[in-house]
C-alpha cells in the first residue's frame, strides 16, 4: 500500500474541510478524487504532501507515517511531487534549469543531474525545448515540463492539483493521453485532483467521490458509474434519472421492481429488500424499440446531441423526466413508447 489515510480531519474555523477521510491507495494506481468547487479536494492534496497539518487521524506513504496525533512531517522530507494547476516553473529559467532543479538542490553530482535531467527530457519528449523559457512554451508543453520535473526527483508519489484545468478544451484530450503515458513510463502512484468527471474516467483506476468534506464513494471508474451508493453519487457520476420503483422480488442480483404499473428486471445489492426504492436509469438502458415496449411516456423536450437526439420523456407517476437517446427528431407532446433494461437499485 503506498497510501493510507484513516480518518483525516482539518477544519478551518467552523468549517470541515476534510471530516473523517479514509483512503487506500495501492502502488502504482492512478487514482483520482473527483468533486465540485469547495467539496476539500485541494486540502486533501495539501495535507498529502505535507503543505497543510491535519487535525487528527493519520497518514502513511509507502508504509511510513507521516502525518498524526504530534507528528507532521515536512513536504521534503515525504518524497512526493506535486503539480500545480499554475505549472509553478521558474520563469528566468530553461526548461533543462526547471527539471534540474530539485536535483541540483538535493546536491547531487553533476554527472547525475545531467543524465537524469536529460533522461527525464526525453521521457516527456521536450528534448528540442531543453533550453527554451517556459514564456515560449504552450500550456501543454508547460504542464510537461512540470511533470518532468516530477520525474527528475525520483519522486514515487506524484500530486496533481486539476493540472489540466487551464488548458484549452482540445489540449484537454491530448494531455489526457499524454499523462496517461507519463504514468506509464515512471511507474508512479499518481493521486489527481479534478472537478471534471469525464477526466477522472478517462484517467483513473480508481476515482474517489468527495462532497462536502467527505468520501462518498471510492471505486473504479465502471464501479461508480455503474453501482453508485447513494443518490448525490448516482446524480454527480453521468447522465442519469432517479425514479421511485416497488420491488417485487429479488432474485440474487436482480430485483423485479414495478415501474409505472409495469414490473422490469433491474440489477441490484445483495441484501435489497422488498418495498419501495430508488432506481437510477440512465439513457442506454432506455430504447424506444422492440417487442416489449410497454410504457408510454409523453415527450417534454428535446435536445440535439450530435449524431442523436436526446429526449426528456415523462412516465406516470414520477417526478423527474427519464433520459432516452432517441435516432430522430421529436417534439414536446409526442407519444413515446419506450421499455427499461437496466439500471441500479439503490442501496436503502
Amino acid at each position: 500500500m503506498t497510501m493510507r489515510l484513516s480518518s483525516v480531519r482539518k477544519t478551518f474555523g467552523s468549517h470541515a474541510a476534510l471530516d473523517d477521510v479514509s483512503l487506500e491507495i495501492d502502488t502504482g494506481d492512478f487514482f483520482v478524487v473527483l468533486g465540485p468547487s469547495g467539496c476539500g479536494k485541494s486540502t486533501l492534496l495539501r495535507a498529502i504532501a505535507g503543505l497543510e497539518p491535519i487535525d487528527s487521524g493519520d497518514i502513511h506513504l509507502a508504509g511510513t507515517q507521516v502525518a498524526g496525533k504530534g507528528l507532521h512531517q515536512p513536504p521534503e522530507a515525504r518524497n512526493v511531487g506535486v503539480v500545480f494547476q499554475s505549472y509553478a516553473l521558474w520563469p528566468h529559467m530553461s526548461v533543462r534549469q526547471n527539471v534540474a532543479f530539485p536535483l541540483e538542490t538535493a546536491k547531487r553530482a553533476g554527472t547525475y543531474v545531467t543524465a537524469r535531467t536529460n533522461n527525464c527530457l526525453e521521457t516527456v519528449e521536450l528534448t528540442p525545448f531543453a533550453d527554451r523559457k517556459p514564456a515560449d512554451l504552450s500550456g501543454g508543453q508547460r504542464q510537461r515540463v512540470a511533470l518532468a520535473r516530477c520525474l527528475a526527483q525520483g519522486a514515487k508519489t506524484v500530486l496533481m492539483d486539476e493540472p489540466l484545468a487551464n488548458l484549452d478544451p482540445h489540449l484537454r484530450s491530448a494531455m489526457e493521453a499524454e499523462l496517461a503515458e507519463f504514468h506509464k513510463k515512471s511507474g508512479s502512484t499518481t493521486l489527481f485532483i479534478t472537478h471534471d468527471q469525464r477526466e477522472a474516467m478517462a484517467l483513473a483506476d480508481k476515482v474517489a467521490l468527495m462532497w462536502d468534506g467527505k468520501v462518498l464513494q471510492a471505486d473504479t471508474p465502471e464501479g461508480l458509474y455503474d453501482r453508485p451508493v447513494n443518490e448525490r453519487v448516482a446524480g454527480f457520476i453521468g447522465r442519469s434519472t432517479i425514479l421511485s420503483g416497488e420491488i417485487l422480488a429479488v432474485r440474487g442480483e436482480r430485483a423485479l421492481v414495478s415501474l409505472a404499473g409495469h414490473a422490469v428486471e433491474i440489477p441490484c445489492p445483495q441484501d435489497t429488500e422488498i418495498g419501495m426504492a430508488r432506481i437510477i436509469v440512465r439513457p442506454e438502458h432506455v430504447r424506444t424499440t422492440g417487442e416489449d415496449r410497454d410504457l408510454e411516456t409523453v415527450v417534454d423536450r428535446v435536445t440535439y446531441r450530435g449524431g442523436f437526439w436526446e429526449a426528456n420523456v415523462r412516465l406516470d407517476g414520477q417526478e423527474q423526466a427519464v433520459l432516452v437517446n432517441i435516432p430522430h427528431k421529436a417534439a414536446a407532446g409526442d407519444s413515446l413508447a419506450i421499455s427499461i433494461d437496466g439500471g441500479w437499485v439503490l442501496p436503502a
